[in-house]
C-alpha cells in the first residue's frame, strides 16, 4: 500500500509509472469516480513527453498518443460508458500493444477479458483525505514495480 496525500503525489506517481513503460503493457486504473484515476494516467502520459494536460477520456472513450507527441504510442481509455465486455472489441484496443501501451480506466468493465500480464492498479479515499493505492503486479512486472524513489548520490569517495 502507498499513501497518496493529495493529487500533486497522484500525479508524481503517475509520472513515475510513465518512465516505466514499455511496448505492450496494460495498466488497468480501478477506484470510484474521483478516486485520481485520470490524475495518475496525467502523470504517466507528462512523463512519455505530452506538453499540454490531458483530456480525460471519457466521452471519447479511447484517447490516442503518438511520436512525437509522446516517446512511446499510448492509448489513455475509460470504459466506463461501455455496456457490456463485447463492447471493448470495436476499440482495437489490442492493436495498440504492438508498438504502444495501453491506460485503461475502469477495466472492471472488460470483465474476464483484461489482460492477464496488465498492471492492476486500485486507488481509495484514504482515511487521512488523501488515496491509497494498492496493487497487483503480474511477472512482467515484478522488477519494475513498485518504482523506487532514485537513490541520493553518495558524492566523491574521500
Amino acid at each position: 500500500m502507498l499513501a497518496l496525500p493529495d493529487a500533486a503525489a497522484t500525479e508524481m506517481l503517475g509520472h513515475m509509472l510513465g518512465g516505466l513503460l514499455r511496448a505492450g503493457d496494460v495498466v488497468a486504473l480501478f477506484g470510484d469516480l474521483g478516486a485520481g484515476k485520470t490524475s495518475l494516467a496525467r502523470g504517466a502520459l507528462a512523463a512519455l513527453g505530452l506538453a499540454e494536460e490531458a483530456p480525460s477520456p471519457t466521452f471519447a472513450i479511447v484517447q490516442p498518443y503518438a511520436p512525437p507527441e509522446v516517446v512511446l504510442p499510448v492509448a489513455h481509455v475509460d470504459l466506463y460508458r461501455l455496456n457490456a465486455p463485447e463492447d471493448a472489441e470495436e476499440l482495437g484496443l489490442e492493436e495498440w500493444l504492438e508498438d504502444g501501451a495501453l491506460l485503461i480506466e475502469w477495466p472492471e468493465r472488460l470483465g474476464a477479458g483484461l489482460w492477464p500480464h496488465a498492471l492492476r492498479l486500485t486507488l481509495a479515499p484514504d482515511a487521512a483525505g488523501g488515496r491509497r493505492l494498492t496493487w497487483a503486479a503480474p511477472a512482467a512486472w515484478e522488477a519494475r514495480w513498485p518504482p523506487h524513489p532514485p537513490k541520493p548520490s553518495a558524492g566523491p569517495a574521500r
